[in-house]
């Protein structure tokens, strides 16, 4: 059983922001080299959506159209953790926010379902106002 483990999140005004990070535990990195790393989030009664996701080594990143130019994904191979910088929050960025993890290569919209990751952390709660 992999488990993530999340940190971060809270309450934030509108505008300001927040880091989210997700530690990976080091025999799954080392176990999956393409390992593709994603954020998704949900609210009640609607289904988790990603947010964004990055590939191996972070040569490629994929955002929702909701959280681009606002928010950032990276990952430190060095440190098996994968973070989320959020900027310029808003209202409706409050959410209950996952971490996801798959040994299989992401392309083109597949990182957006959350169907397609086999690892998750838990949920940390990111509440806007």
């Amino acid at each position: 059983h992999v488990q993530l483990v999340v940190s971060g999140g809270g309450s934030v005004q509108a505008g300001g922001s927040l880091k989210l990070s997700c530690l990976v535990p080091r025999d799954t990195w080392r176990r999956f080299p393409n390992l593709c790393l994603a954020w998704f989030r949900q609210t009640p009664g609607q289904e988790r959506e990603g947010v964004a996701a990055i590939s191996t080594l972070g040569r490629n990143t994929y955002y929702a159209d909701t959280v681009k130019g606002r928010f950032t994904i990276s990952r430190d191979n060095a440190g098996n953790t994968v973070y989320l910088q959020m900027g310029s929050l808003k209202p409706e960025d409050t959410a209950m926010y996952y971490c996801a993890a798959d040994p299989v290569p992401k392309h083109g919209e597949s990182w957006y379902n959350h169907r397609n990751y086999a690892y998750w952390g838990q949920g940390t709660q990111v509440t806007v106002s």
